[in-house]
This record gives structure tokens, C-alpha cells and sequence, in this order.
């Protein structure tokens, strides 16, 4: 699904979760995709043009958390696959963004949405 925000066109797969990252934007902050994550934990990953936006489904107690991590806070993007394919993308993708010290790794629904998180954070980050 896609979606015109603020003149650009987003790229979802959940009405609710674009709702949440435009709940939260930023004054002139656009919001580019926003893709549901597939396994334990991670709710979805949101890209603005300023930011990376985890929700984080695996606190205890029944709590989430929204996590906001600047482009230029990213210290790498890695594209984490099952096997290597010379050079293209395999059907199990995922993600995985090493930010001081930590990684976050999202698995998605899709190859096709994985390079496009993957390429987009790498643009921005640059």
C-alpha cells in the first residue's frame, strides 16, 4: 500500500502503524515507508528522511517501545540473509543496524521490502 503524506508517497503495510510514525513526526519530517516485521519482538520499522523508528514488541510486562535512531547515529546497515545468492537478495531478509555498540535486526515480510530499507538507510546514513 502507499499513501501521500506532506507531498511524498509512503510505502506501508499496516494503516495503524503509519498512523503511529505520523503521530510522531517531526515539524517538516516525512515519512518514506514504514514495513511490518516478521518474528519475535519487533512490531515494524519506520523510515522518515531523518530517522530510523523501531517498535520494539518484546518488554516485559506487556510493553513496547518506540525507538528513534537519527541516520547519522548508524554506524552500519547489514543485509542478513540465509544463504548468499551472488550478489542478490535471498527470500529470507532481514536487516540489521549496528548503532553504538548495538544491533537492531528486523526480519521482513518480503525481499523486496528489505533492499528497499536497506538501500534507503544506507542513502540517508551517507
Amino acid at each position: 500500500m502507499s499513501d501521500t503524506y506532506s507531498g511524498v508517497a509512503a510505502t506501508f503495510d499496516k494503516q495503524d502503524q503509519l498512523d503511529k510514525i505520523q503521530a510522531g513526526l517531526l515539524q517538516d519530517e516525512t515519512v518514506l515507508a514504514v514495513y511490518d516485521g516478521k518474528g519475535a519482538g519487533t512490531g515494524f520499522i519506520g523510515l522518515t528522511d531523518r530517522r530510523v523508528v523501531l517498535q520494539d514488541n518484546s518488554f516485559v510486562g506487556k510493553r513496547m517501545a518506540l525507538t528513534s535512531i537519527p541516520y547519522s547515529k548508524v554506524n552500519a546497515v547489514s543485509f542478513v540473509s540465509d544463504k548468499s545468492m551472488l550478489g542478490k537478495f535471498a527470500s529470507s531478509s532481514s536487516v540489521a543496524l549496528e548503532v553504538g555498540g548495538k544491533t537492531y535486526e528486523v526480519e521482513f515480510r518480503g525481499e523486496e521490502k528489505a533492499k528497499h530499507a536497506h538501500d534507503t538507510i544506507l542513502r540517508l546514513m551517507t
